[in-house]
């Protein structure tokens, strides 16, 4: 099966926080990209109901620089705020990553067609995207293009081994995991929830191998959701057929 794909995404800033601390005020940056925000890229590249983005891989290629700004966010209650949020700076990362079906969409069954998914996300990826690239935050633009993975020399390629404390992951979307128990495990009695992720990472000589999402223990219950993904034609999308013509 044709899934696999290997692409490098670069940026001047990025912001890849904790849940934890989107309410507002201060934010700071984690130093390595989350598991949601690479597969956030890779839907911006290419995506569909029919298929299910895994994130494999991500290799640092550049020092983790960070860089304190004065921002100005909105207020819950109205009006504008003053914080200071610290972005990561100058990034470049090589990330490796495969799709799999989404099971949960029978609707979408007939599209299964590896080739055909496979081709058009390479050329997408050649393309820059399909949507904006964004690295974990609106205002931090990002560009992706093409390359080897392990190809060229990174900032952390003699470093052994950086650990680093319990990080966010993702999220379980119930449109991706069907119905669960009250601890995100697949349960077809149980209700269809949301969950948060969270795992500890390791670097090893700049490498981050990715868990899958099943396999993280550490999982945090957000609320129930009625799944409402979007509808889609398939083999007849009319975008679709362009661009395989």
């Amino acid at each position: 099966m044709k899934n696999s794909i290997e692409f490098k995404v670069t940026g001047r800033h990025a912001l890849f926080t904790d849940p934890v601390t989107r309410m507002g005020g201060e934010k700071c940056s984690y130093h390595i990209p989350t598991y949601e925000a690479l597969k956030g890229i890779l839907k911006s590249v290419y995506w569909k109901p029919t298929l299910i983005w895994i994130i494999d891989e991500v290799r640092i290629m550049k020092p983790i620089k960070t860089e304190a700004k004065s921002v100005k966010p909105l207020n819950y209650g109205g009006g504008n705020t003053l914080a200071i949020y610290t972005y990561l700076a100058d990034v470049e990362y090589q990330v490796q990553a495969h799709f799999e079906w989404n099971l949960f969409r029978e609707d979408m069954a007939a599209d299964r067609i590896d080739g055909k998914h496979f081709q058009i996300a390479k050329r997408m990826i050649d393309k820059g995207g399909r949507q904006d690239i964004f690295l974990g935050a609106r205002e931090c633009q990002g560009y992706i293009e093409p390359c080897g993975f392990g190809e060229g020399t990174g900032a952390y390629d003699d470093i052994d081994r950086l650990d680093y404390g319990i990080m966010f992951h993702g999220f379980d979307y119930p449109d991706e995991t069907g119905k669960t128990d009250e601890d995100g495990k697949p349960d077809k009695s149980g209700k269809y929830r949301f969950h948060s992720r969270f795992w500890k990472p390791v670097m090893q000589r700049g490498v981050i191998k990715f868990i899958r999402p099943e396999e993280c223990t550490m999982r945090k219950f957000v609320r129930e959701m009625i799944p409402n993904p979007p509808q889609s034609n398939g083999l007849n999308e009319e975008a679709l057929q362009n661009e395989l013509d």
